[in-house]
């Protein structure tokens, strides 16, 4: 058993050595004060995305309305991290979460369930599982990188989804 750890421990070590993000060896990243499950399946949560959901709990002070029962959608949820934190924020909210890749919708299902959030998630790319309804807000983190950029190819970019990343043309 011990052998197997020292073993496990240099694999680690050798994933990091080769510069594999930290979140992806211990498969867990905090986001808004909780622990979220990652997977290369999904984008490493970054603290400045958090601002998302301070505007949104902020309510009419960011423009968000408060009659009635609030519903926001998350596009591209990946983790699920916006859309559970919302959802365990906002506790009246319904919460939608769609993301086209049933990878990382099985990992935002583990978060929500292993947190205690009650939303939905959806297989979808954006809008098109979407047909009629309607949301009081719309969050997302969008590909935000231009395909081919060099950056795709540096740091902890290399490891995450670049479907995530880049929208491709």
């Amino acid at each position: 058993t011990h052998r197997r750890m020292a073993c496990a421990g240099s694999r680690a070590a050798a994933r990091r050595a080769g510069g594999e993000p930290v979140a992806y060896l211990v498969g867990r990243r905090e986001f808004f004060g909780r622990d979220f499950e990652v997977s290369p399946d999904v984008l490493i949560p970054r603290p400045e995305t958090e601002l998302l959901v301070e505007l949104v709990v902020a309510g009419p002070g960011a423009g968000v309305p408060t009659s009635g029962p609030l519903r926001v959608l998350d596009l591209g949820s990946g983790s699920g991290c916006i859309a559970v934190t919302l959802a365990l924020e906002c506790r009246q909210a319904e919460v939608v979460a769609v993301d086209a890749s049933p990878a990382a919708l099985a990992v935002a299902r583990r978060n929500a369930e292993r947190l205690g959030a009650r939303l939905q998630l959806l297989q979808s790319d954006w809008f098109s599982a979407l047909a009629g309804e309607r949301f009081d807000v719309v969050v997302a983190n969008p590909p935000y990188i231009a395909a081919g950029d060099r950056h795709l190819a540096e740091g902890d970019l290399r490891f995450e989804p670049v479907s995530a990343l880049a929208s491709g043309s």
